[in-house]
């Protein structure tokens, strides 16, 4: 499936801003299953110089300054994308669970290098008993993993409630696990605090979802949103396979991965500190378009 996805976050604010400075994360990365045919950055005003680096887990940050009076800031992110359908194993047919804990923590799996940093506490989420006792019967060291990973998905699914209006973006894992409720990036960091205090390899994904308009209407142009899901670490023959708490699935083609990282935390997708600005206003349009 082919998408054009155009983000743009745009900021005002009641007095002027003297400086400020940003670091924007919305470059996809390409991978076996995702093809990245363009990308670009427009950013009003222009700030003259941009520099990218690519930090540890592969994602492309792009450094900006203003260091003019603005009261605006427009910045907006056009990609062309292709992302390709992942064939797996039936779900009891992958390794077990044991297996793959194993092979990680006795350094026989050939990622283990890569893999060993999701493995441990991150700024946004904390092992405990309690993540590791709710999915303990479902992730069983005997059973095979993919079905183990699924049952976990299923039970976030069922057991939280998505609400918009329960956390905000800097709700900790905790107190949204704690209320069974959130949205797409609580969900998410409930199911990789769970694995990795079950000494399973998880990690969190940012990107986007095709959003598939009601039977008659059209299609809402801006109106999508960014998304998040978990990923965990499958063995060296499947690699990371990527679930959707959210709604319940395997991530497949209506799935656009941007960014990975330990937590939220990591793929922040625009940040940055700014001098002056008074009460700034936000506002966030998301379009991703398939393109036929």
């Amino acid at each position: 499936m082919q998408y054009k996805i155009t983000h743009t976050t745009s900021y005002r604010y009641s007095s002027p801003v003297s400086i400020c400075h940003n670091v924007v994360m919305l470059t996809p990365q390409p991978t076996q299953y995702l093809q990245v045919q363009s990308h670009r950055l427009n950013i009003v005003p222009s700030p003259g110089e941009t520099t990218d680096r690519v930090d540890m887990f592969g994602n492309t940050a792009t450094r900006f300054a203003l260091e003019q009076s603005h009261s605006q800031l427009s910045i907006t992110a056009t990609s062309r994308v292709t992302v390709l359908p992942r064939q797996l194993p039936a779900l009891e047919a992958s390794q077990t669970c044991g297996q793959v804990q194993a092979a990680v923590n006795d350094r026989t799996d050939p990622n283990w290098l890569s893999v060993v940093p999701f493995l441990y506490d991150s700024p946004r989420i904390q092992r405990t008993s309690e993540f590791a006792g709710y999915a303990a019967t479902l992730v069983e060291p005997q059973r095979p993993i993919l079905a183990a990973m699924t049952s976990l998905n299923h039970q976030i699914y069922t057991d939280f409630k998505y609400d918009k209006n329960a956390t905000k973006v800097d709700t900790p894992t905790k107190t949204a696990f704690d209320g069974r409720h959130g949205v797409c990036q609580d969900f998410a960091h409930v199911g990789v605090a769970c694995l990795r205090s079950l000494n399973l390899p998880a990690r969190y994904v940012s990107g986007y979802l095709r959003t598939h308009p009601p039977e008659g209407k059209e299609r809402l142009v801006g109106a999508d949103q960014s998304h998040a899901w978990f990923s965990v670490y499958c063995g060296s023959d499947l690699g990371w396979v990527d679930f959707d708490p959210t709604n319940d699935c395997l991530c497949g083609i209506d799935h656009i991965p941007i960014a990975v990282g330990r937590d939220y935390s990591d793929v922040v997708p625009i940040k940055g500190v700014f001098l002056g600005g008074g009460d700034p206003v936000l506002s966030v349009s998301v379009d991703v378009a398939p393109i036929e």
